[in-house]
């Protein structure tokens, strides 16, 4: 572990109507895109997603967890999962947070380097957004959607902040602060 430290900008931003969100461009059916939710909570599914999409952005907030840990997260009402394949292959996922008042945080959303840059992220944003904003529809024990929230942050990548804003996201923080260099784990150990 390093002595040194990483200035780290991020920003909270939110919806407070379904008619903030802003769609995006839906891929062709010939592209093979699909977007599923992972409706069975299964922590080694979690927890290859989580992996697989942020081992390489730093994301180490969940690799401590345990199986029980994982799951009794998953199993809680209104947490939802929704999965991007192509091709029958997982792209990416958008993970959906029920909170009190209403609110539902974005509490993660990426998509694997080698689907990146082709369109799928806005499509898997906007339609994970819609889901934020329907949740009660799926989960009638919980009180309607009134705000959809996410953090970002410096270290998720250059476009992050570009792509919430064309959705609809508006910054209402923003924060910036040192934090330890950490090593960046991959999507498993030993992968890089």
């Amino acid at each position: 572990m390093s002595d040194s430290t990483t200035t780290v900008t991020t920003w909270s931003m939110e919806q407070t109507s379904p008619a903030d969100l802003r769609p995006a461009r839906v891929p062709d059916t010939s592209s093979g895109i699909r977007i599923e939710r992972a409706e069975v909570p299964s922590p080694e599914f979690s927890r290859f997603l989580y992996t697989a999409v942020g081992g390489d952005l730093s994301w180490t907030d969940r690799l401590p967890w345990s199986y029980e840990r994982w799951r009794a997260y998953l199993e809680r009402p209104g947490v939802e999962t929704w999965v991007a394949y192509e091709h029958g292959t997982p792209a990416g996922y958008i993970e959906l947070d029920p909170q009190p008042e209403g609110a539902v945080e974005i509490i993660y959303f990426g998509l694997m380097g080698q689907f990146q840059g082709r369109g799928i992220g806005g499509h898997l944003l906007a339609f994970g957004t819609a889901r934020a904003w329907d949740l009660a529809v799926r989960w009638p024990e919980r009180e309607p959607t009134k705000r959809v929230w996410l953090h970002t942050c410096s270290k998720d990548g250059p476009h992050a902040v570009a792509n919430y804003e064309r959705r609809g996201f508006r910054v209402f923080e923003t924060r910036t602060e040192e934090e330890p260099d950490v090593p960046v784990p991959g999507p498993w150990p030993g992968a890089r």
